[in-house]
């Protein structure tokens, strides 16, 4: 059966082509009596409008790009849910690409998305300001997460200092003085200013604190090497903060494998409250990934609809308190 065209619904409906091209399109100036009869006609006809085409008309492809560091995990999945969600509602389609952390591999992802998308989100939190300039055409509207400075672009980060700041503080109330911190990449900012956050606001509150720093990945097996050592090396903590619920999540499992007790033994937090966390109870930040995804794309729409400027947002997370710190009543 042939596909209708466009002629064919003006044909139906008795009108012109550009009434029912101004009709799809959403534009005011078509009278509602003539509005109702394309839309029957799209209706009694199955007609389905040639986005490239539209897109060529309107010089949008109605298209978002983002880059992000990676898909793999529930932090980046919530992040493209909200996207997604966000995206949907306002009729604009995601195409996706990874950098694994590697800015030439950003810079082809950007590359092959030029011309075909209308605006990039980029997700770079290992990037240098004078970096992201050089990576981001000046040509395409451009909103950042996590990046420490926008150049003039509507930036999006979350408090991470803030957040891991309020970890130290629960473990110092509980009294907590020998700690292992299991931090991100040392070239991601969000895991450096985890560190700094936690590290300053136990030195306040708990100035003779033991604290033990030592390196991951945000893997889960990162976690559980990390208790491995530990336990390897004889040093006891009474505490652990992952910088991510994934690898506190994988500490946890290795602590109850070699038969200490969470939290009785061990106290362990996250940070980012991905789904997992809830179900394992694990004590972490609520980073609210998928609003801040949803946020992300609903100021890209609007600065592709020319009502967006420089915008500077950004989400403290808040304090989930669960079993793995505390013990049930």
């Amino acid at each position: 059966m042939r596909q209708a065209t466009i002629r064919d619904v003006a044909r139906e409906a008795n009108v012109s082509v550009a009434s029912v091209s101004r009709t799809i399109n959403g534009h005011s100036n078509v009278n509602p009596a003539t509005r109702e009869r394309v839309l029957a006609a799209v209706r009694a006809l199955g007609y389905v409008p040639n986005a490239a085409a539209r897109s060529l008309s309107m010089a949008l492809s109605h298209t978002i790009g983002v880059v992000v560091p990676d898909l793999h995990g529930e932090f980046f999945s919530e992040l493209i849910r909200g996207m997604d969600t966000a995206a949907s509602a306002t009729g604009y389609h995601l195409l996706l690409s990874t950098m694994h952390a590697d800015l030439e591999e950003a810079r082809h992802a950007i590359a092959a998305m030029n011309g075909r998308v209308d605006g990039l989100i980029v997700m770079a939190t290992q990037a240098q300001p004078e970096e992201l300039d050089a990576l981001l055409p000046a040509s395409i509207p451009a909103v950042l997460l996590n990046c420490a400075d926008g150049g003039g672009r509507p930036v999006f980060t979350i408090d991470d200092r803030a957040g891991a700041a309020a970890i130290a503080a629960h473990f110092a109330a509980l009294g907590k003085r020998n700690i292992l911190h299991i931090m991100g990449p040392e070239s991601n900012n969000d895991a450096r200013d985890r560190r700094k956050g936690f590290e300053e606001e136990l030195k306040r509150l708990a100035p003779s604190a033991k604290l033990t720093v030592v390196p991951g990945n945000y893997q889960e097996e990162a976690g559980r090497a990390a208790v491995r050592d530990m336990l390897n090396s004889g040093n006891k903590v009474d505490a652990i903060f992952a910088a991510n619920d994934m690898m506190a999540l994988g500490a946890m499992q290795e602590l109850r494998t070699n038969a200490l007790d969470v939290p009785g033994d061990v106290v362990v937090a996250g940070f980012d409250d991905i789904p997992l966390a809830g179900f394992l109870g694990l004590t972490t930040m609520r980073v609210h990934m998928d609003q801040l995804g949803a946020q992300a794309v609903e100021c890209l729409t609007r600065l592709l609809e020319g009502k967006g400027g420089e915008e500077r947002v950004r989400l403290v997370p808040d304090l989930v308190i669960r079993a793995s710190t505390e013990k049930p009543q």
